[in-house]
């Protein structure tokens, strides 16, 4: 990226995602770090996505009220001591590698029947299992050591870097996901996801009523079709003020983040609580995708473009002072002698899919994004 850019862009807008068969973003991060501290605005810095973009999300902010009982393992040592008796209390667990997307790496373990409140398992136990990457209800019997070891691949990734989570399995699956897409700390709409006959079309024709609950015993993973909102979606308008108004505000206040370091586009993934005393449901986060933000509902454009050329202009701002040799009006490689537009900016490198698939958005015919 630093042959085709030189450095010389205002800013870096890309989605890539964290982890392909074909290896991580390790270099990219690197690339990145290197454009930010010679003054280019990332969208997504990789810093920022280490913070709120992995699994461990999950573990530093379950104080929230999105938070649900989640922990976290830093060694293969130890979660080959602690895992088995949570497995035991609770009958049913998903366990998440801290980096990935898609469902790679995550698997629901059940005991027995699923209902807990039973003897401590042993390696040689048998376990089901049952992988979020397959969504085809397939499931798998084997020796809960043997799951272990498949798990240690988590600790392995980030060049040694990598963490694992233990999340209780959210059994009101059959509702489906929502996922509020945002714009730094702004809702810019929503996505619902449901499972293979369960949506509100398929319920109807089955004679199942919208709200009742479905066995999520051998639910895991949902298929990837999205349905789209606007952020003021009436049926989503508790859930975005507790996102607004509570959650995102205390995230930031746990990891350290201001609203203007925030990803310029990212999403929450949330999953249905049980139902609060007052008869509302209740939600809880999932993951949050920072890295690889598409699609997205069409509302979330003008904002993210606002944003964008915001930022953009203040990075500008900072850089130009340190080119004395610039003359009013003179056209810089990189960058844009006249005002930022939301048709042409020279200043921003567009990227998406692997390292390689990099975009470099220097015309006004580079691939629009507003």
């Amino acid at each position: 990226m630093r042959s085709v850019t030189g450095w010389a862009s205002d800013g870096v807008l890309g989605w890539v995602d964290p982890v392909r068969p074909d290896g991580d973003r390790v270099m990219l991060d690197a690339l990145l770090r290197e454009a930010a501290a010679a003054g280019t605005w990332i969208g997504s810095h990789p810093d920022v996505i280490a913070l709120i973009g992995t699994k461990e999300v999950l573990y530093t902010t379950r104080s929230l009220g999105w938070g649900a009982d989640t922990h976290l393992y830093r060694s293969p040592g130890e979660f080959r001591h602690v895992f088995p008796a949570r497995l035991a209390k609770d009958g049913m667990r998903v366990l998440k590698p801290s980096r990935g997307n898609g469902g790679l790496g995550v698997w629901k373990v059940t005991l027995g029947d699923g209902q807990g409140r039973t003897r401590t398992p042993g390696p040689a136990t048998v376990v089901t299992v049952q992988h979020a990457r397959v969504r085809e209800e397939t499931r798998e019997e084997l020796p809960l050591g043997q799951l272990m070891d498949r798990c240690t691949a988590a600790f392995i990734a980030y060049d040694g870097d990598g963490t694992l989570i233990d999340q209780a399995f959210a059994r009101r699956l059959g509702h489906g996901i929502i996922r509020c897409y945002l714009v730094r700390d702004q809702v810019a709409g929503f996505a619902r996801q449901y499972p293979p006959g369960l949506s509100p079309e398929e319920r109807t024709a089955r004679g199942l009523a919208l709200e009742a609950e479905v066995s999520a015993e051998t639910l895991m993973g949902l298929p990837s079709a999205k349905t789209m909102y606007p952020p003021d979606e009436p049926s989503f308008a508790r859930l975005r003020g507790l996102v607004e108004r509570e959650w995102v505000p205390g995230m930031q206040a746990i990891v350290g983040i201001e609203t203007g370091s925030l990803p310029v586009l990212w999403d929450a993934d949330f999953l249905f609580g049980p139902k609060t005393p007052e008869g509302q449901d209740s939600y809880l986060l999932c993951e949050i995708n920072a890295s690889s933000v598409t699609p997205f509902p069409p509302e979330a454009v003008p904002l993210l473009a606002d944003a964008t050329m915001q930022a953009v202009a203040a990075a500008r701002a900072r850089r130009l002072p340190e080119r004395p040799d610039r003359r009013p009006g003179q056209h810089v490689h990189g960058q844009c002698a006249q005002p930022i537009s939301a048709t042409y900016c020279s200043g921003v490198s567009l990227y998406s899919g692997t390292e390689s698939g990099l975009l470099n958005g220097r015309s006004k015919t580079h691939r629009p994004f507003w």
